[in-house]
């Protein structure tokens, strides 16, 4: 009886560690191989290209009439809701939330 409940205890690891051999192995693969199907290799060619010209925080592949848009949109941003000039509105703005003083309850009031 006790050999039967460890030849069982002893399968059903034995299938566990072969499911994550086997999940292990599907996840790493094709992080070691290249790519096989060609589609897949000029995305990631296109994925290096892009990495590649966007170093600087640019717009890849701009041109000066694209830059005088966007200056425009934020110029019209800015205006739309109150910009001094002076705010970077492509900034996240800073919330303070002060603390505010709470008078103590006293017992003493009776």
């Amino acid at each position: 009886m006790q050999n039967k409940m460890l030849s069982q205890s002893i399968l059903t690891s034995v299938r566990v560690l072969r499911t994550e051999a086997r999940r292990n192995i599907a996840i790493v693969a094709p992080a070691l191989n290249k790519a096989s199907d060609p589609i897949q290799q000029l995305f990631l060619d296109k994925v290096k290209e892009y990495k590649a010209k966007s170093a600087g925080g640019k717009l890849v592949d701009s041109n000066p009439e694209i830059e005088r848009e966007i200056k425009n949109e934020l110029e019209r941003v800015a205006k739309q809701f109150g910009s001094d000039g002076k705010t970077d509105m492509l900034k996240f703005p800073d919330f303070k939330f002060p603390d505010v003083k709470i008078d103590p309850i006293s017992q003493s009031a009776n």
